[in-house]
């Protein structure tokens, strides 16, 4: 394991039934809903934002981002705990250069495919079933990371 790699030390230690699950498949499903009617998953608004020709994604991202900014910044500020009472912690982490490399090859993936990770299955959701391709290449990616991860430059 690399130095940068470390346990999360978010992870609830709490024992859930498997049917607690279910509240993650509900908002999953309202956020890709959401993503549907924001036209989020749609290539041509992806397109767009990659050649400078709209700003709408860039509104979509730069709003995620403030909300996030703000919510880590409320959570921290009043000390805010899960809903099952248990603390949050943030832990820096140490800069690595493989996050340049990966966001470039990221970045670039993306563009091709009109798809990244987050709106992958709203897209197969929404009907764009070659979007399965770039899902199945997604997967692929990772598992090549995970077999090649010790290797790697760092």
């Amino acid at each position: 394991m690399r130095h940068t790699d470390a346990m999360c030390t978010n992870e609830s230690e709490l024992q859930h039934p498997w049917w607690h699950n279910f509240k993650y498949l509900a908002v999953g499903i309202v956020f890709g809903i959401t993503f549907v009617k924001a036209e989020v998953i749609s290539w041509f608004r992806i397109q767009e934002m990659f050649r400078l020709h709209s700003f709408h994604m860039y509104g979509v991202i730069g709003t995620a981002v403030v909300v996030g900014a703000l919510s880590v910044w409320l959570i921290k500020h009043f000390k805010l705990r899960t809903l099952y009472g248990e603390p949050v912690r943030f832990e820096d982490k140490p800069f690595d250069k493989g996050v340049i490399y990966g966001g470039l090859i990221f970045g670039i993936g993306w563009a091709i495919t009109g798809a990244c990770p987050g709106p992958l299955f709203a897209q197969i959701g929404g009907g764009f079933s070659v979007v399965a391709v770039t899902l199945l290449s997604a997967i692929a990616g990772t598992w090549m990371y995970g077999a090649l991860r010790e290797r790697l430059p760092h």
